[in-house]
């Protein structure tokens, strides 16, 4: 296992804000630019059905414009697969998506979709994007994962945070524990595993902890504390927490 952990930097709500006044600023891709600087080893953008924050010409300014690897996120739809074969991200994880909902609600069921995200993992896979799945830390979605050959998976991180949030110790140790045994089964079957949804610098540093875990996508809370401390330094908060966790990993 190595020490070092990525961090990828979500800016889907630089975009929200953007669009709840409408015009251009403020600009996704400046976010992600002061992301790269500041440290960021790569950017996660969602492009939604509904559109309801990034754009298709914020794909193609990123894909243009930044220097670190870009992450796709992406619904199992022909329009987004023909719309990743387009901009050709540097990968591309495949997330549910529901239009009511107020993010991400859940894992993808590679498990029980199986039949209509084979043919999909295989068109990104054969344009050399690389592809992830968001799932649920549950052994039966990541044996389906890698059955459907992605090389990736994400864990949803959801329900250990709201947990932690909540105050609801035994609850959060258990989520905790499933994250753990689920990034170990992973490994050992050949995966990558990242993790991410709802972390925030009180809950960052047991999942970065877990050593088989080797990329952390976050967005939300920093895009939310950079309104305070600013992009940059919220950003370097959250890796030195991640490397603090890290240490003694890979020595």
């Amino acid at each position: 296992m190595t020490a070092h952990q990525r961090l990828g930097i979500n800016i889907d709500h630089v975009a929200t804000v953007r669009n709840a006044r409408g015009g251009d600023a403020p600009s996704p891709l400046r976010a992600a630019l002061m992301a790269q600087a500041a440290g960021a080893d790569g950017i996660t953008a969602h492009l939604r059905e509904d559109r309801r924050h990034i754009r298709d010409s914020d794909i193609a300014d990123l894909v243009a414009n930044i220097d670190i690897p870009l992450n796709l996120e992406m619904a199992a739809t022909d329009e987004m697969r023909d719309i990743a074969l387009k901009a050709r991200p540097h990968a591309a994880c495949i997330v549910p998506e529901k239009r009511e909902e107020r993010t991400t609600e859940g894992g993808l069921d590679a498990e029980g979709g199986f039949k209509t995200l084979q043919p999909l993992v295989e068109a990104l896979y054969d344009a050399d994007i690389r592809v992830s799945l968001f799932i649920e830390p549950d052994i039966r979605q990541i044996d389906a994962a890698r059955a459907l050959g992605a090389p990736v998976i994400e864990l949803h991180t959801g329900a250990y945070c709201e947990a932690a949030l909540a105050g609801d110790e035994p609850a959060r140790q258990g989520h905790l524990a499933r994250i753990r045994e689920a990034a170990r089964h992973a490994a050992h079957i050949g995966l990558e595993v990242h993790a991410g949804h709802g972390l925030t610098y009180d809950t960052v540093t047991d999942i970065a902890a877990i050593p088989e875990i080797r990329e952390l996508n976050i967005g939300h809370f920093l895009i939310g504390e950079a309104i305070f401390l600013g992009l940059g330094p919220a950003i370097a908060e959250m890796r030195r927490l991640m490397d603090a966790a890290r240490t003694g990993i890979g020595a």
